[in-house]
């Protein structure tokens, strides 16, 4: 199974972005939700963020909140999260969860980073979390070969930059604007800037998050980045799609256009 770093070096070696996509586990139902991260994969996504349902989705905007609500009203739990990663991991792409602090907190830090790294994850990302209050979660990851991805945002100090930096591994997350998940007609002029600082004080890969949705946006952010971050388009494709078949059409159809997109960087 491939790692972080192996899936954004074999990007790089075919002179493109590395496809990142998310779906919450559990969405519409377990097996469904299985069925459309290995539609993704086989579209062309590289790594897959298996977004753990929280009930507080702070940052997340109304089509993941809505998402959420079916997974976690089908009964999904961290234990099913988990499993979801062992499927998403034996299609051969990278998977990695995202989660909000609290449900690893309450799972048991040592315990979550012991069954994700069983069940062939190699990451988690968790936007919630300061490197300040990380020391346990440190602890816990490097002992189970888990990278720890943290997030940057366009208002974070350069010396704030350099403080996640200083815990994060496998890929810096930037967060293309300030605000809550959601696709936009534009990129944020925020986030060129943004992966500039970045670069200036580390040397891990720089993904792109918050606003892409199409193919066109996909290959601006390409242009700049090492990743390229899609969530909510994909979340959008199944909850407007009538019918399984239908959702597996949309989010093999989306994926296609920005594994294009991700080919073809256009500088802004």
């Amino acid at each position: 199974m491939s790692t972080l770093a192996e899936a954004f070096a074999r990007a790089r070696d075919e002179n493109r972005a590395a496809l990142i996509g998310y779906l919450p586990a559990g969405f519409p139902t377990k097996e469904q939700g299985i069925e459309l991260m290995a539609a993704m994969v086989a579209a062309g996504v590289d790594i897959v963020e298996v977004g753990l349902p929280y009930s507080d989705p702070l940052m997340d905007g109304p089509d993941i909140q809505a998402a959420v609500t079916t997974a976690l009203a089908a009964g999904t739990t961290t234990d099913v999260v988990l499993d979801t990663v062992a499927a998403v991991a034996d299609t051969g792409a990278v998977a990695l969860v995202m989660s909000y602090w609290n449900p690893i907190e309450q799972y048991g830090v040592d315990r979550f980073a012991e069954r994700m790294a069983a069940a062939g994850g190699r990451g988690v990302i968790t936007p919630d979390l300061t490197p300040e209050e990380a020391g346990d979660w440190v602890a816990a990851t490097t002992a189970n070969g888990l990278d720890r991805v943290f997030l940057a945002a366009p208002s974070s100090t350069d010396a704030r930059i350099g403080v996640i930096a200083s815990v994060t591994s496998g890929f810096l997350y930037a967060a293309s604007k300030m605000g809550v998940t959601g696709g936009r007609t534009a990129i944020s002029s925020a986030a060129p800037d943004l992966v500039k600082r970045c670069r200036s004080l580390t040397d891990l890969p720089i993904a792109v998050g918050i606003g892409i949705s199409t193919g066109e946006q996909a290959a601006e952010v390409a242009g700049y980045a090492d990743g390229v971050i899609v969530g909510a388009a994909f979340v959008r494709r199944v909850l407007n799609a009538p019918d399984h078949a239908g959702a597996l059409a949309g989010v093999t159809e989306l994926a296609t256009e920005l594994a294009a997109g991700v080919r073809n960087p256009r500088i802004p």
